[in-house]
């Protein structure tokens, strides 16, 4: 008969997501993992597999809830919706701001996807979902009125993510809250004026 776990397993997967967002994906040995999870090597690959299992596990749940995170500040009445898309990337912008470690799901894409086809898989995944939660949004905003509704959804949805994940990158990249919200402001009036 197996042993019960003599640890709290969302506990050591939440230091080992730290581990990995501080430090990236081919930063972090198993060590570095059972270090920061004060949990042996050994115990590690017996619950949760290899490092790659492990990243992939924090991975997934990390975008899974990026993206139900983006539905629920975004769904609702057609009345609110674009304040929702409005408020939404000005507090991505204002998060981003000086925060040089940036969002697990676009750090991981950017060191992993190319040479990962999991981890590449599960962004595009993430990626899409986002994209759709934006899409429904301004389908909200252009039926109360807020929006052009001459204009494609899902092709504003995906301008919506380009800049959330533009905005991100320019604050890791030392960009300031006024010029980031600055960005998001022209960005929203160019919709508008549609």
């Amino acid at each position: 008969m197996a042993r019960p776990r003599e640890f709290d397993e969302e506990a050591v997967v939440r230091a080992a997501r730290e581990r990995f967002w501080d430090a990236g994906y081919a930063a972090t040995s198993m060590t570095d993992l059972s270090e920061a999870t004060g949990v042996g090597k050994t115990s590690l690959y017996g619950a949760f597999g290899d490092k790659h299992a492990l990243f992939m596990r924090i991975f997934d749940e990390y975008s899974t809830g990026a993206v139900k995170s983006a539905e629920a500040e975004l769904d609702g009445s057609d009345a609110g919706a674009f304040e929702r898309i409005r408020a939404y990337l000005l507090a991505n912008a204002s998060g981003s701001a000086g925060n040089p470690r940036g969002c697990l799901l676009a750090r991981g894409t950017s060191e992993l996807a190319n040479a990962d086809p999991e981890v590449a898989a599960r962004a595009k995944c993430a990626y899409e979902g986002l994209s759709a939660v934006f899409a429904r949004a301004v389908e909200g905003a252009q039926r109360a009125g807020d929006l052009d509704p001459s204009t494609d959804p899902r092709a504003v949805g995906d301008l919506i993510l380009a800049v959330h994940r533009g905005t991100e990158a320019l604050g890791r990249g030392g960009a300031e809250e006024p010029a980031l919200r600055t960005l998001v402001e022209t960005f929203l009036a160019s919709l508008r004026s549609r």
